[in-house]
């Protein structure tokens, strides 16, 4: 790996020259998705169940407070996916932070981003399995066919999209997001015609008094909002995901801006725009975590077929949430296959030029997390979950170092920030590594689940010690290969 030496200004507006870092894992990928995909893939990965599902336990727990935790942790994910996008118009890959990491910390950097990004989504899939069948059991037709059967079926139909091409994930991803925006926004239409009309919602005025007479914001205290914020940080995950879809993309440079831009407002109208809808609705005591918050006002206000619809939304989350996995690992894994720190059949295309080993690996994960979720006790399962967020944490503090490192080295003149760019370069990454330290510090303070995965972080940190040096060799041997390629390929003299 070498670094450029700048020698002329950016050849067009807002977009840096082009890398001299070449990512082997980007080769033989079609430019399919266009940029309704993207824009609604940066969409897909802003809403999920967190909102839809999670958000009435936190609610019964944090009160209305959970607005403000909705939107910091909000504020924390668009910088890290507009750090993202700024190293994204400096050099567009497949690969995203794993190749950016690479290139700026080496590959021990990129074997490590990249296997915390698997861990992430392994653990995510098996609870979006899961939860596709659990929700599929609401209907009655559906009730007498096993969990297990529900889920791999689920698994085959989303893993078939995936195999066959990009564009078919494109168009998957961009109708489930369409079901998603337009439950949200028909709800937020209902809930405010509610607060206008003052029609009563479980025998109440709809109001500030929903607030004010049942504690205030902050209901049972400071601390219950603050704790909550590791299971914000999880309804945030994916949001790097239009990172990854810009190797597949045709002109990134004009759509990615756009499209990450867009999170922002995104982020303030759904998440802290729904959650004051819900709490000015009803009192937060009135939400709990065994229903969607949409399902209970629309349950209350006596809507007929509102808690069905709503359950197919949430249906939607997940398989859109499954969907997003199997089609990021699969070219995350692509790029550390292409540099030897991943298995080989992981960097295997197929003649819609889809990296389907790395697919299929993640999918096997998927199908153990079946088997998984009968034979362990809820509070095992849970733990799961906090691996994932664990995951989480480790690729958004490897994107943020990334873009550190890229900053500095823009500084010593050894490459050209393009014109879309972080703000407030570099006291934002340095914050938000702050803030995701401290999210772990969270996690290590609540007794239960999220203490046990922080305790368990030696041995997460082992294994990937442990993997590095299994792998090293064949990371060398892979290095020698590709600079003696080069220089075959170079002209003579």
């Amino acid at each position: 790996m070498s670094d450029r030496t700048l020698t002329a200004a950016d050849p067009k507006p807002g977009v840096a020259e082009t890398s001299p870092h070449v990512d082997a894992g980007d080769a033989g990928y079609s430019k399919d998705l266009k940029s309704r995909h993207v824009n609604m893939i940066a969409i897909g990965g802003a809403i999920g169940t967190g909102l839809f599902l999670g958000a009435g336990g936190r609610l019964h727990n944090a009160g209305p407070s959970l607005f403000i935790a909705y939107a910091l942790c909000g504020l924390f994910a668009f910088f890290v996916v507009r750090a993202l996008g700024e190293l994204v118009l400096y050099r567009p890959s497949s690969g995203a932070f794993v190749s950016y990491a690479r290139e700026f910390m080496g590959e021990k950097g990129a074997f490590t981003a990249g296997w915390l990004y698997f861990l992430n989504w392994a653990t995510t899939g098996i609870a979006d399995i899961t939860a596709v069948a659990t929700y599929t059991h609401y209907w009655h037709m559906f009730s007498s066919i096993p969990q297990w059967v529900l889920a791999l079926i689920a698994l085959a139909v989303v893993l078939s999209v995936n195999l066959i091409s990009v564009k078919y994930f494109g168009e998957m991803e961009f109708w489930f997001a369409i079901v998603k925006v337009s439950a949200l926004v028909i709800f937020m239409g209902i809930g405010i015609f509610l607060l206008a009309t003052q029609h009563h919602v479980d025998g109440q005025a709809p109001g500030m008094a929903n607030i004010t007479n049942h504690g205030g914001i902050f209901p049972h205290g400071l601390m219950p909002m603050l704790l909550l914020i590791q299971g914000v940080v999880f309804a945030y995950a994916s949001v790097e995901l239009c990172g990854v879809a810009a190797g597949e993309t045709k002109n990134p440079e004009k759509i990615m801006p756009k499209a990450i831009n867009s999170i922002m407002w995104r982020v303030g109208l759904f998440y802290v725009g729904s959650v004051i809808l819900l709490v000015l609705l009803l009192p937060s005591a009135s939400y709990s975590g065994d229903q969607s918050p949409f399902v209970t006002v629309l349950s209350k206000v006596g809507i007929p077929g509102g808690a069905g619809v709503m359950n197919l939304v949430v249906l939607t989350a997940a398989l859109s949430s499954l969907n997003s996995g199997l089609y990021s690992t699969g070219r995350i894994l692509r790029s550390m296959a292409m540099s030897g720190s991943a298995p080989q059949f992981t960097g295997r295309m197929n003649k819609g030029q889809v990296p389907y080993g790395g697919i299929l690996l993640t999918a096997f994960f998927c199908v153990l997390g079946v088997g998984l979720n009968f034979v362990v006790p809820a509070d095992a399962f849970e733990i799961v979950l906090n691996f994932a967020a664990i995951g989480i944490i480790g690729t958004w503090g490897m994107i943020m170092v990334c873009s550190l490192l890229f900053w500095r080295r823009s500084k010593d003149g050894r490459v050209t920030r393009p014109g879309y760019r972080l703000p407030w370069a570099p006291y934002t990454q340095i914050v938000t590594l702050v803030f995701l330290a401290a999210v772990l510090g969270l996690m290590a303070a609540e007794p239960g689940p999220g203490r046990t995965t922080v305790e368990c972080l030696p041995l997460i940190v082992a294994a990937l010690v442990g993997g590095w040096y299994l792998v090293r060799g064949r990371v060398a041997r892979t290095q020698r290969e590709a600079e003696l390629q080069r220089a075959g390929d170079a002209p003579q003299a």
